[in-house]
């Protein structure tokens, strides 16, 4: 598997071969197997925060419309969602914590 990966270098094949064996390898200790499982937790990590986020404003009461929730679901930036959950412990409105991010409210 890993002298495969290795073959494969930068070509856009290499993603293909990285999703076939990235069904398990839980059992497999390698730098590939590693790095898999270093990026699932990474977007694991990233979509627990969009959901923290989306139960904070909900609990908080500050609306959001369709369009920013998704946006707020897809995003993959670890950093801007911790920007987003900090400003919106303390936010009155969507307005104040998206403020300068492209997703204010109307």
């Amino acid at each position: 598997m890993e002298l495969t990966a290795q073959g494969l270098g930068n070509r856009p094949a290499a993603q293909q071969w990285r999703n076939l064996v990235a069904v398990d390898t839980s059992f497999y200790k390698s730098f590939m197997s590693e790095e898999i499982r270093d990026e699932g937790r990474a977007e694991g990590r990233a979509e627990g925060r969009a959901e923290g986020l989306l139960l904070l404003l909900d609990a908080r009461g500050i609306a959001v419309t369709g369009a920013t929730r998704e946006q707020i679901r897809t995003c993959k930036d670890p950093q801007l969602l911790h920007h987003w959950l900090h400003r919106a412990a303390t936010a009155a409105s969507a307005d104040e914590v998206f403020a300068g991010e492209g997703l204010a409210q109307e």
